[in-house]
């Protein structure tokens, strides 16, 4: 990762490929490789926030965050929502794929396996949203990940809006 520009065609010529709106997101087409995935807004994307989230609850935690806290969290310059990852998981069989799925079906109500991103599912119109991937060795993820949060910080001052942590190079895998 050089000095990526957190815009589509940025992310593109970094090798992120997809780019489909998660409405109209077959799964199918994803890799099941791990890598890292981007959420991005089309352009000219305003944010509407719902009072409540359409995601699911996690350990019995709502994942509402209130008006005040989306629109702190709000880039208006920012055309990348969410940077992730996708391990191999403990059994081997997670991946691109499959994180992109629960991700997806964590907005639709069901309970995640994780909590980071859940802002995406506070957005009106999240369905017209992005979703990108770029395929890596598992055992380039986390430093991968540290890397775009560490870039995106540099040049917006903060994660992009989705981000709850910032990754860390070095956390264990």
């Amino acid at each position: 990762m050089g000095n990526v520009q957190f815009t589509r065609k940025g992310l593109k010529a970094d090798g992120f490929s997809g780019f489909r709106p998660i409405d109209d997101l077959d799964v199918m087409r994803i890799p099941q490789g791990t890598g890292l995935f981007a959420v991005v807004a089309p352009a000219g994307f305003l944010p509407r926030f719902l009072k409540r989230s359409t995601a699911g609850v996690f350990k019995k935690r709502n994942p509402t965050l209130t008006e005040p806290e989306l629109r702190a969290e709000w880039l208006e310059s920012a055309a990348v929502l969410y940077i992730g990852k996708a391990g191999p998981g403990s059994k081997g069989n997670r991946g691109l794929r499959r994180q992109i799925q629960e991700f997806v079906d964590f907005g639709q109500g069901k309970p995640p396996g994780h909590w980071d991103g859940r802002a995406i599912w506070q957005l009106a119109d999240a369905g017209r949203l992005a979703v990108a991937w770029k395929e890596l060795p598992a055992e380039h993820l986390n430093q991968a990940e540290a890397a775009y949060h560490a870039g995106f910080v540099a040049d917006f001052g903060r994660l992009p809006f989705a981000n709850l942590i910032q990754a860390r190079g070095n956390a264990a895998r």
